[in-house]
């Protein structure tokens, strides 16, 4: 395998994650909307929105193929997670706002991670000059700290009332 390839992969693979982190994120908020949590959400989706924009720019930057497959699988995945049990038969769980916040959580990691290995495969490649990655890595650690801050406290909803009803 060429390394081209390999790095067509490997950036078509954060492509289809990001958008599972699009579509998380906006189901996450409008499930949150009228809650404390709904404004760290509407910030957070645009934030994921903008931050899929910048990976498909470097994309586009380095030529890279893009599969139209991985984020459609991507996309029906975040549909069919929908169908997992909560709690509830039908409505929005506690449970099902800590479960959010995880895989959103692991999707930010995992794009701070991208944002490093980028910086470091192409420190000085001139198609990526106007791409600022230390920029790119401390906002996806502020996602972070956010997202560890509501996950602290939906976790506390969601196991600690059921830890105290037994």
């Amino acid at each position: 395998m060429f390394p081209m390839q390999r790095l067509d992969i490997y950036l078509n693979d954060h492509l289809a994650g990001s958008t599972l982190g699009v579509e998380l994120s906006r189901r996450a908020f409008a499930n949150n909307r009228e809650t404390e949590l709904g404004g760290f959400l509407e910030w957070l989706h645009r934030e994921i929105v903008e931050d899929q924009s910048t990976l498909v720019s470097i994309m586009d930057k380095l030529g890279v193929d893009r599969s139209p497959l991985k984020p459609a699988a991507a996309w029906t995945l975040e549909k069919l997670g929908r169908l997992k049990l909560n709690g509830q038969i039908r409505d929005y769980s506690p449970l099902s706002r800590l479960l959010e916040l995880e895989a959103l959580e692991a999707g930010v990691t995992g794009k701070r991670s991208l944002w490093d290995a980028l910086a470091t495969v192409f420190p000085a490649d001139g198609r990526l000059s106007d791409i600022d990655f230390p920029t790119l890595i401390a906002r996806a650690e502020r996602q972070l700290s956010g997202i560890s801050d509501h996950r602290r406290a939906a976790a506390h909803d969601a196991i600690n009332g059921v830890a105290q009803a037994q």
